[in-house]
């Protein structure tokens, strides 16, 4: 066996658990979250000459799971775009006050789109805006909100000290703020 396939051996019997539990948060199913911990064990392997240990292993490889869990929701979700026309008519006089500034609460005529389409879609968004931040950040963020790890544990894995965490999840919520809003 190769020096290679010993290390991701190890790695996958130190990370795996933890991947599985990962992947189980985000996407709430058993069978999808053993495939993509499978495909980030795979594609890990295949571009372990690209690991540049400035990170740690399972940092790394929760970063390639991340990927693959939005790829897999990219995959899937199907985009349905909104018209703001009905009969060749736009609908302006309902969308914008007289002096054009957007109007707050729309009639619920012009969305087409059902409370659980639009909770899909901003749980889309969100990960979308999650994948954008620092790798750091991401993590900071998903341990905190997705996971059940005590700061001191997130602290410790990320290699910060509290108050540059505090820090990181401050700025990373800002971003994630401008992010969902545009």
């Amino acid at each position: 066996m190769s020096d290679k396939a010993l290390i991701f051996q190890d790695w996958v019997a130190l990370y795996g658990d933890d991947l599985y539990n990962w992947a189980y948060v985000k996407t709430s199913s058993k069978e999808l979250s053993e495939d993509l911990v499978q495909e980030t064990f795979i594609s890990g392997f295949k571009s372990f000459d690209k690991f540049e240990n400035r990170s740690k292993p399972k940092t790394w490889l929760i970063t390639i799971l991340n990927n693959k869990i939005i790829d897999h929701f990219r995959k899937s979700s199907k985009v349905s775009y909104l018209s703001i026309e009905k009969n060749g008519e736009i609908f302006s006089d309902k969308m914008f006050d007289e002096e054009n500034f957007w109007i707050n609460n729309l009639d619920d005529t012009i969305w087409s789109k059902s409370k659980s389409e639009n909770s899909i879609f901003v749980e889309l968004k969100l990960k979308e805006c999650l994948n954008n931040l620092p790798e750091k950040w991401n993590l900071a963020i998903s341990y905190k909100y997705f996971s059940e790890k005590e700061t001191k544990e997130i602290c410790q894995e990320l290699e910060v000290s509290m108050s540059n965490y505090w820090q990181i999840i401050h700025r990373a919520k800002l971003l994630l703020k401008k992010c969902i809003e545009i």
